[in-house]
């Protein structure tokens, strides 16, 4: 599972493969003891749950880069490797 990006603590994969567990484009969002699986177009908590400042801060980052979450989206369901996003600074 690739690493997109890091920041704050927080560590943001993408699985190659995962559209059919959600079947809907996601992020997984790892912070300490806490994870996440996060819904890119609307930032929905599908599984899981994180600190509410934390939340704030990955609701920011997918607000920012969401169209760049997309198109990594695509690339991993194809099978195509991702690229890595600018942290939230």
């Amino acid at each position: 599972m690739p690493t997109l990006s890091m920041f704050y603590g927080l560590i943001i994969r993408m699985y190659y493969f995962d559209n059919q567990q959600h079947n809907r484009p996601h992020i997984h969002v790892h912070f300490q003891d806490h994870s996440a699986i996060i819904e890119i177009p609307t930032g929905t908590i599908l599984e899981g749950e994180l600190p509410k400042n934390k939340q704030k801060l990955v609701d920011a980052w997918i607000e920012i880069h969401k169209e760049s979450l997309l198109a990594n989206w695509e690339l991993a369901i194809n099978g195509d490797s991702v690229f890595k996003i600018d942290p939230l600074k």
